[in-house]
């Protein structure tokens, strides 16, 4: 049986880079594992990554409207309304319905690359979603709110089973707002690459995370079992581990050792400590982390050279290993890239890669 590795990128906190890091982490992934099937699915309604992947700029969003207004959309609305419509128990689509081979779009990306693509009508059909997951159960054995969760779980299995042959490794675009679609993009993961900032916003929301996927400690009083944490707990769902920190926008400008961490003393912490009280709560990376510098060692990367260039690339729809020295159009303005800037950024996506 092939074997399935699925990561959801993200974090409460907007501004990290999400889907930046998406588009990256899964086109340079594809080109490294060429006998691997990769699969994107963009449960953010901002649709990015997607955009990213489809040609960037205008293209790239011009395709994914195309995608998003056809009959049946092919998109995570379109799959949603399909299996929703169809109720708990019937047969699930053809996946194939729904995916587009992205190479077939964007002859830059490597040709085993597939994607659900992200569609903003993920935020109106929201309460629909949400009326699923909740309606009353008509028998005992029945259980909406885990059949709606686990969509998307559902998806990834159904697409593997059509190559048989070949190894599978998911990456699942999200939105920071732990809104109900982000619920089922959780629910769809095994691993959580969380990607923060060099600064102390993300210890808050690095402890924010932790209540919304695990809960309070003691639940609250009055809402504490109507959480995701405590329904998903109580249904025997996965719940996904971290498996790597990534430390981006990071400023070079705050001297070495700032500039060389992937985590600010302050975020570093607050991870470790939840490590040491919770360590289920991530991945087993080998012997435990016994300090911070270890946990650090073991569990954060650091896209020091993610710079200039790795924006540009996603912008243009170009892998890094395509991106070659001159200057790009990014919105109205010629925008000159260093080879040299390429092959840093390159390297500090490869390592990344090497942690997965």
């Amino acid at each position: 049986m092939a074997k399935i590795e699925s990561y959801v990128i993200w974090n409460n906190k907007g501004g990290v880079g999400k889907s930046t890091i998406a588009f990256h982490t899964a086109t340079r992934y594809a080109e490294l594992n060429p006998n691997k099937m990769v699969l994107v699915i963009d449960l953010c309604p901002q649709s990015n990554s997607s955009m990213m992947l489809l040609g960037g700029g205008s293209s790239g969003e011009n395709y994914v409207l195309q995608l998003c207004t056809e009959a049946t959309p092919r998109s995570v609305v379109g799959y949603l309304s399909t299996v929703i419509a169809a109720g708990p128990g019937a047969p699930l689509p053809d996946p194939l319905r729904f995916l587009v081979q992205v190479s077939s779009v964007n002859p830059a990306a490597p040709p085993n690359l597939a994607l659900l693509c992200g569609d903003g009508n993920l935020e109106p059909m929201s309460p629909a979603i949400t009326g699923a997951a909740n309606a009353p159960a008509l028998t005992p054995s029945s259980q909406p709110w885990k059949w709606v969760h686990l969509i998307f779980r559902n998806l990834i299995q159904s697409f593997a089973d059509k190559y048989p042959d070949n190894d599978l490794t998911v990456f699942i675009d999200t939105n920071p707002s732990f809104s109900i679609y982000t619920e089922l993009a959780i629910s769809a993961g095994d691993k959580l690459i969380v990607p923060v900032n060099a600064d102390d916003s993300s210890r808050v929301a690095a402890n924010a995370l932790f209540i919304l996927l695990h809960g309070q400690n003691p639940p609250h009083p009055i809402y504490g079992s109507w959480t995701f944490a405590a329904k998903a707990a109580a249904l025997g769902m996965v719940v996904p581990q971290i498996h790597v920190i990534v430390g981006n926008r990071l400023t070079q400008y705050e001297g070495a050792a700032s500039a060389f961490a992937a985590l600010s003393d302050a975020t570093a912490d607050a991870l470790f400590n939840a490590y040491h009280m919770s360590p289920n709560y991530f991945t087993n990376r080998g012997p435990a982390p016994q300090n911070v510098q270890q946990f650090r060692d073991q569990y954060s990367v650091a896209l020091r050279d993610f710079n200039t260039a790795g924006v540009v690339a996603a912008h243009v729809g170009r892998p890094l290993s395509q991106l070659h020295g001159g200057y790009y159009p990014v919105h109205g303005h010629r925008i000159q890239i260093n080879s040299e800037r390429v092959a840093e950024c390159q390297r500090a996506v490869d390592s990344l890669i090497s942690m997965l």
